[in-house]
């Protein structure tokens, strides 16, 4: 037992010893740790932000300052010691510096007295030297002076003559002088202040050069607006001749003696005689005597200018823009040329500027063009001309349309040909410009068109729409040379002679040839193909044929002062002309060269035409005819409630049917060769006069402010009919089938029959059968007459109060028909409701 309670105490302070050796381990090295960063501190050369962070990150900056106290402690009492230790070296040091002080006196003492002697016995030397380097300075500049002036006069000299050239405006020869002054002739006397002063002022005369020649050639391009359009107009004088056209064209100047101009230098531009002449217009240059048509455009310009200023600018390293500025200035002017003159459209003349100023200013860039190495290139060029051609084209279409003569439009054609000539041989692009050449070629056909209205106009106005009398051999033969037409019977005949048309035939024949030989003058130096041309003046006078004479004809034919002959001769006329059109065609064929029967050879239009316009002056005829028969019936006055009776038609009517007889006599009348025509309108004319007679006796009859009618009017209308089938049965036009007349006043005379002849048992029995004798009678024409004859019998039994038997069962026997025709006219209505 003993034994055992040692036993665990040992245990037991063995775990005690464990702990405090763990701490002791964990404080030396936190301690350690702080001695590591200490160090880096004291020992460091760089910066201590690394080593102060894990300082302040640590949790034990407490002992970290302690441990730091200390050891700031510990190396003060290790500096004091040193300092102990060596206290005796320094005031032995200092003692012994004392001692050198004392010596160093002494020796300056001695170096102070023997200066002095030295400085006396040398001082006549010194007087002698100094004399001497004031004159070996003297000498040096005197050299030295000589030396510079032999640089400095050639200098002096060269800017002497830069200001002379300056002041005579030789600008190219002070250019060359300015640059062998600036890089031969400063650098030697760079030192020298003069030669800062003119290194200052080259750039000024740079300018100077610059802005001189920039002035020239200003003047260049004001001076070559102002005679652009004297340019373009001896370019287009020279472009007729080549083309063979007419040189008036372009209004062709006056010959004059001018001096041709010196060719230029092909390196600076400049002429031989410039010294001479610098002073004078640079745009239009003195010539020798030469004939000016022998000179070209070019050559009657001086564009040295130009090229000068080109030149110089190119050696001032300024080219480009040089380049901007003169095309910029170009451009404006071009936008000038492109401007037409106010009321352009109101003279040729406006015209021949318009587009000599616009061949002008072309003529002069394409000189440029060739004769300059980039200031113009042909991008630029076809740029230039392209937007200038939708403005030319623009200008050209607007100011054509505002033109009413067609000779105006022709002498437009005829410059804008040779426009396109012109520029078409300096190399342009001349397609738009034909295309416009294709739409003024429709406004010279429109404007034609115009024209002729009056033409057209003008002959119907003097035309007496009778045939042509002729009564001499040299009469008949102007006719058929005016007109194509062959008649052997009429040729046969003796003299007098009648033509079966008018005047206007011919008239109208004549002045459509002539449209076409006006529509020829504008195909002429188009280079078109006779095929070509061929189309385009047959689709010209289609348009002439079938609108323009097409309404002329129409606007004849609705006059209203025309008579029927008249209205007969034009559907007559209407016939020849139409079979004229065919010899229109030939001559079409003729004048253009091209084959007739050709493919591409297109109908004319006026056979159709002249069908229509005969058409219509049929109808004329026919409405005309109607009208003046409605003329003799509107004096119609019949007495319906008359008592008497008559044995005689109305006087109004016999008028009318002797007018009738004398019309259509008048178709019988006229010549053999006009008879094809009239008799048709003829058999028309009175079958549509019968009809309309036949309608208009109808409304009488039913006209609803007559109220009361008696058996004597029907009677004496019934005699006025009879009269009118007399007139249907004479057969007043040859040629109608026999009856078909007649049949006009059927309904008529079934209707007067049967009131007549008071067949009411016939009718009312027959009703509604096909075959039945009085089928063209209808109930409701029928009851209303009956409805006016029972008036009248009530207004006769208001006189005569007391009626015999007879009137007694006439009255009833009215009112009982009626009642049935009532009934019929209900039983109509009720199966037509059904149906």
């Amino acid at each position: 037992m003993a034994e055992a309670t040692p036993r665990k105490r040992s245990n037991h302070w063995k775990r005690l010893d464990s702990v405090q050796d763990a701490d002791s381990l964990r404080q030396e090295s936190i301690n350690a740790k702080h001695e590591h960063l200490i160090t880096e501190i004291e020992t460091s050369d760089g910066p201590l932000a690394t080593t102060l962070r894990a300082v302040y990150d640590d949790d034990e900056l407490g002992k970290f300052m302690d441990l730091l106290v200390g050891k700031i402690k510990s190396h003060d009492k290790e500096i004091e010691r040193m300092c102990n230790y060596h206290y005796q070296g320094f005031i032995d040091s200092v003692r012994e510096l004392l001692q050198v002080s004392t010596d160093a006196a002494h020796l300056r003492g001695e170096i102070d007295a023997t200066n002095t002697a030295l400085q006396v016995s040398c001082e006549p030397l010194l007087h002698r030297g100094d004399h001497l380097i004031r004159c070996r300075h003297v000498q040096k500049n005197i050299a030295s002076a000589i030396e510079q002036l032999s640089l400095c006069l050639p200098v002096l000299e060269m800017y002497g003559k830069l200001q002379d050239q300056m002041k005579e405006k030789r600008f190219y020869p002070a250019l060359k002088t300015l640059e062998q002054l600036e890089h031969t002739y400063l650098p030697r006397v760079s030192s020298h202040w003069f030669s800062q002063t003119m290194a200052e002022a080259i750039p000024q005369l740079r300018n100077r050069i610059k802005e001189a020649s920039m002035s020239d050639l200003k003047d260049f391009l004001e001076n070559i607006r102002k005679h652009s359009a004297k340019i373009g107009e001896v370019a287009m004088g020279h472009a007729a001749e080549q083309n063979n056209m007419d040189p008036s064209i372009a209004r062709k100047r006056e010959k004059k003696k001018k001096r041709a101009p010196a060719p230029p230098n092909p390196f600076t531009g400049e002429r031989e005689d410039d010294s001479d002449d610098e002073n004078k217009s640079p745009a239009l240059a003195e010539h020798h005597s030469v004939d000016e048509e022998e000179l070209s455009a070019q050559d009657l310009i001086d564009f040295s200018p130009v090229y000068r200023c080109l030149h110089i600018y190119t050696v001032l390293s300024d080219r480009e823009h040089f380049e901007t500025y003169y095309r910029k200035q170009r451009r404006k002017q071009a936008r000038l040329s492109l401007q037409p003159p106010p009321n352009m459209h109101e003279s040729i003349e406006n015209y021949k500027k318009y587009f000599h100023d616009i061949v002008g200013f072309f003529v002069v860039e394409d000189h440029i063009l060739s004769t300059t190495q980039g200031l113009v290139n042909r991008a630029y060029m076809d740029e230039l001309w392209e937007t200038s051609v939708s403005k030319i084209v623009s200008v050209l279409r607007t100011n054509s349309a505002q033109s009413k003569e067609s000779s105006m439009m022709l002498e437009i054609k005829k410059l804008l040909v040779l426009f396109c000539h012109t520029l078409k041989g300096y190399g342009f692009s001349v397609g738009h410009l034909l295309e416009l050449l294709l739409e003024l070629r429709d406004q010279y056909s429109d404007t034609l068109t115009r024209q002729w209205v009056g033409v057209f106009n003008g002959i119907f106005a003097e035309d007496n729409y009778t045939p042509i009398y002729i009564e001499c051999e040299a009469e008949f033969i102007a006719v058929t040379t005016q007109f194509p037409f062959h008649d052997e019977e009429l040729q046969q005949a003796p003299f007098p002679k009648r033509f079966p048309f008018s005047e206007f035939v011919p008239n109208i024949y004549n002045q459509v040839k002539e449209y076409i030989n006006a529509c020829l003058k504008f195909s002429a130096d188009l280079h078109l193909s006779h095929t070509e041309i061929d189309d385009m003046i047959r689709k010209s006078t289609n348009l002439l044929l079938t609108r323009t004479l097409s309404g002329c004809l129409t606007s004849l034919i609705k006059r209203p002062n025309l008579s029927l002959l008249q209205l007969i001769q034009i559907s007559i006329n209407m016939n020849y002309l139409e079979k004229s059109c065919t010899h229109l065609e030939d001559y079409i064929s003729s004048i253009t060269g091209a084959e007739k029967d050709s493919v591409h050879a297109s109908r004319l239009q006026g056979i159709s035409m002249f069908k229509d316009a005969r058409s219509e002056a049929e109808e004329y005829i026919y409405k005309k005819l109607n009208n003046k028969i409605d003329e003799f019936l509107d004096i119609a006055s019949y007495n319906w409630t008359m008592m008497d009776k008559v044995s005689h038609p109305s006087g109004y009517l016999m008028d009318l049917i002797a007018f009738l007889q004398s019309i259509f006599m008048s178709f019988t009348n006229l010549p053999a060769m006009a008879t094809l025509v009239p008799e048709k309108v003829a058999k028309t004319a009175c079958m549509s006069a019968c009809k309309h007679i036949a309608g208009s006796l109808m409304g009488f009859l039913q006209d609803n402010s007559v109220t009361a009618m008696t058996m004597q009017a029907l009677e004496q209308f019934s005699l006025d009919v009879k009269q009118c089938e007399e007139f249907a049965e004479s057969s007043p036009v040859p040629g109608i089938e026999e009856g078909i007349l007649k049949l006009a006043f059927a309904d008529l005379r079934q209707l007067l029959h049967l009131f007549l002849t008071k067949d009411w048992s016939s009718y009312l029995a027959d009703f509604g059968n096909a075959q039945a004798k009085y089928v063209r009678v209808k109930p409701q024409v029928a009851a209303s007459i009956m409805e006016k004859l029972s008036n009248s019998e009530k207004k006769k039994g208001k006189v005569f109060s007391s009626l015999s038997k007879n009137d007694r069962d006439k009255k009833k026997l009215q009112e009982d028909v009626l009642k049935k025709l009532r009934g019929l006219m209900n039983g109509q209505m009720a199966t037509g409701m059904q149906s």
